[in-house]
């Protein structure tokens, strides 16, 4: 006899790349942001707590979407934790890490150079680094224009990925990590934490 009972389906590796399928075309359809992981469980007709099992967040799941060893939402979030004054060697130091993977890093790039010739992506991307990057950033250094501060910095490390990894600019392609982060902190932290104006000036 046929079982004829319904329900969501269990976790398998069809299921894990129906999934991925589901959220790459959602993704680059309607942006980072509009996309729920309720949203994309029910097209793929498996239950949201499935999806988290799979891939734990939905920064997680992006990452996988794209296949990054190093997804850059998470490795941010694994460096803000800590004292905000350390903040920015933090996050450089973790970006570095990412990008110098002989593994990972090939893959970043190659999402990058993809970025720039697929508008859907770059749209993509675009909306993760505002919403999973810069705004996290924001939140956590908090105080005036915290976001006009986190988009400063974004750019600063958006310059680091393009002259470091895709342009390759000697001496900062090769120059070592700890020497590249006590040249380059300096400014990092000056758009993160601004100075105070004295009043009259």
């Amino acid at each position: 006899m046929m079982n004829k009972s319904r329900g969501r389906r269990r976790g398998s590796p069809d299921t894990r790349e129906e999934i991925l399928a589901v959220a790459r075309r959602r993704f680059l359809a309607d942006g980072y942001a509009r996309v729920t992981m309720r949203s994309i469980a029910a097209e793929a007709g498996v239950d949201a707590a499935l999806i988290s099992y799979f891939f734990g967040s939905k920064k997680g799941l992006f990452g996988a979407v794209l296949g990054l060893l190093a997804n850059p939402p998470e490795v941010l979030a694994g460096a803000l934790p800590g004292d905000p004054a350390g903040l920015p060697e933090r996050i450089l130091r973790a970006q570095l890490a990412a990008w110098d993977d002989p593994v990972g890093g090939p893959r970043l790039a190659l999402m990058v150079r993809a970025a720039l010739q697929e508008p859907d992506l770059s749209r993509l991307l675009r909306d993760v680094v505002w919403h999973e990057m810069i705004e996290r950033v924001a939140a956590t250094v908090g105080g005036p224009d915290a976001s006009g501060r986190a988009a400063a910095f974004g750019t600063q490390l958006a310059g680091v990925v393009f002259a470091r990894y895709l342009l390759a600019i000697e001496p900062i392609a090769s120059m070592p990590a700890d020497e590249f982060v006590a040249r380059q902190v300096p400014a990092m932290r000056a758009a993160l934490f601004p100075p105070r104006r004295r009043p009259g000036f």
